[in-house]
């Protein structure tokens, strides 16, 4: 039995089959991790959705920025961006079915046998692991309880920018789904800026990639993140060194799609099958 973990899909189903391929996936046996944003962008997000959830028990998923963005869509159609493709997805006759089950993943999952941690994006300096779990079980109970709809309405948003325990309320539930599906960058005192998206060595003075940061209580740990797909572009040429594993290799704007093998840190990728393009 081997663990694999997958980068962002966001919609590249036949490239998704194409790297289970190479790997070899036997669904008797292997378990697949997702690093989230299974969906839009890319041309077949239904296919994905539908693949992924029927895998079951051989999966974990945590959430990714898309994807919630797509139950905010579901909620309300103003939300909708104009490179959205999101359409096949909303109206299919399984739509509440999936919508349901995607709304109950995780944003974070630990994982004691392999030592390896999972989140989309980010986290902050201030989180160790327990806390982590802590916050990220918080925010996981507001998006499976009835009243869900209630944060959807007011997801949007990049304040607040600092953590604290005192923080209450949606700013609360805010600030930490950002950190876990949008953050790159943050001040050493865990200011987050979530607007500035280029790789590293570009940003501005005052931030950091979240996971240089010396102060981080997760320094020990092992992260494996999504999100970024520009992070292998800049002047970090050892990620180890950070014990971060970024997955996400821009697969829908035509550069790979890779997958990590967790039994002897293995990496796969096979090629996109879209067009080559640069990030927005």
């Amino acid at each position: 039995m081997s663990t694999y973990v997958i980068g962002d899909i966001q919609g590249c189903y036949r490239e998704l089959l194409d790297l289970l391929d190479a790997i070899k996936f036997d669904s008797t046996n292997d378990q697949l991790w997702f690093t989230g944003d299974l969906v839009n962008r890319g041309p077949e997000s239904l296919a994905v959705l539908r693949f992924v959830k029927q895998l079951d028990e051989n999966t974990i998923v945590t959430l990714g920025n898309h994807d919630l963005h797509l139950l905010a869509v579901a909620r309300n159609p103003e939300n909708k961006k104009s490179r959205d493709t999101l359409d096949a997805i909303l109206s299919a006759p399984d739509r509440e079915e999936l919508l349901d089950w995607l709304r109950r993943l995780p944003l974070a999952h630990t994982d004691r046998d392999t030592g390896f941690t999972l989140v989309h994006a980010g986290l902050v300096p201030q989180w160790d692991l327990q806390k982590t779990m802590e916050v990220a079980h918080e925010a996981e109970a507001i998006l499976k309880g009835s009243d869900f709809h209630k944060f959807l309405d007011v997801m949007y948003g990049s304040r607040p920018r600092q953590w604290s325990d005192d923080l209450a309320g949606y700013d609360r539930i805010r600030f930490i789904v950002n950190c876990f599906t949008r953050l790159r960058y943050c001040s050493k005192s865990g200011k987050i800026d979530i607007e500035y998206k280029g790789a590293p060595g570009s940003e501005p003075e005052g931030i950091q990639p979240w996971f240089c940061i010396n102060s981080r209580k997760t320094g020990k740990e092992k992260i494996i993140f999504g999100h970024w797909s520009t992070v292998s572009l800049g002047n970090i040429t050892d990620f180890r060194k950070y014990n971060v594993y970024p997955l996400d290799s821009g697969c829908v704007w035509g550069g790979t799609l890779t997958a990590l093998r967790l039994d002897d840190e293995t990496w796969f990728s096979v090629p996109s099958r879209q067009p080559r393009i640069f990030e927005e």
